[in-house]
């Protein structure tokens, strides 16, 4: 099990492949292997090393009970690049994982050569704050749910009504949703992260490619987020993906995965929104 020890904490990590390294950043409470089922392969078919890791808070990588910011999670990402001897490096995150890579590039923009940013925004709102406190709050209060009550209220929460209302993808969503265990004091850590400040103003300073996707039917981040995170960043471009909800990138994979690798593949990386600016992926 490769382990990186980086910034006095141990980081589990796992790359594949050879090429051009891409880094995949998870979302809270997510592990890095959550990529491995579609977007490592679209990556390694279309030429690229491709790492995947578990960030702070994520067990096998240590969870730090103490509590930690997003400036460590920012530090972990650079140290693991240099590491890895990444740098500059392309980079996907998702969720606080997209956070993770806003922060990255507006801090160390010489490590970053592109970077897509998915189920993203530059804000937080009071509903979505609320949310995340309610659930370190109920965590915290040892109340036990039934499996198969967090499960419903998660996919609920993550999928989209196309998914909810197909019977057979349902029952699979439910049954993998049920698998995951309670959120640990790292989990909760990373949850405390998602009410975020108003960063508009900073990611105005952003300067490396930026592509921004959000998902038609993601209540974690809805659309209109994600479009100001684009207009907040210089040249940054935009694709709406439909038929999604904030799962997206395992819900339409193969959506996802081609908006990635197109964008990544473009010659035109800088992306002016004259030629491809805000789109809609089928």
């Amino acid at each position: 099990m490769p382990i990186a020890l980086v910034n006095d904490i141990r980081l589990h990590y796992e790359v594949f492949g050879a090429g051009e390294p891409v880094v995949l950043v998870s979302a809270a409470g997510a592990s890095g292997r959550s990529w491995l089922i579609h977007q490592v392969p679209a990556l390694l078919e279309s030429g690229y090393q491709v790492c995947v890791y578990d960030s702070r808070g994520i067990p096998p990588s240590d969870e730090c009970l103490g509590g930690f910011a997003i400036e460590d999670l920012v530090s972990d990402l650079v140290a693991l690049l240099e590491f890895l001897d990444f740098g500059p490096a392309r980079l996907v995150g998702t969720s606080m994982g997209a956070y993770v890579v806003q922060e990255l590039a507006l801090r160390r923009p010489e490590l970053v050569r592109q970077a897509v940013l998915m189920a993203c925004r530059a804000r937080s709102d009071m509903l979505r704050t609320q949310l995340a406190r309610s659930e370190i709050e109920l965590a915290e209060s040892g109340v036990t749910l039934p499996p198969s009550y967090r499960a419903v209220v998660r996919a609920l929460q993550m999928l989209s009504p196309r998914s909810m209302e197909d019977q057979a993808a349902i029952s699979d969503w439910l049954a993998l949703l049920e698998l995951a265990p309670p959120d640990g004091a790292g989990v909760r850590h990373q949850l405390a992260l998602q009410p975020m400040p108003d960063r508009r103003a900073a990611y105005a300073d952003i300067m490396v490619p930026c592509h921004v996707v959000s998902f038609a039917h993601d209540l974690v981040a809805p659309p209109m987020y994600g479009e100001e995170l684009a207009e907040c960043i210089p040249d940054a471009t935009f694709d709406l993906v439909g038929d999604a909800g904030h799962f997206g990138y395992l819900e339409r994979p193969e959506v996802v995965n081609r908006i990635i690798t197109q964008y990544f593949a473009s010659n035109d990386a800088s992306g002016a929104r004259g030629d491809t600016g805000m789109r809609r992926a089928p």
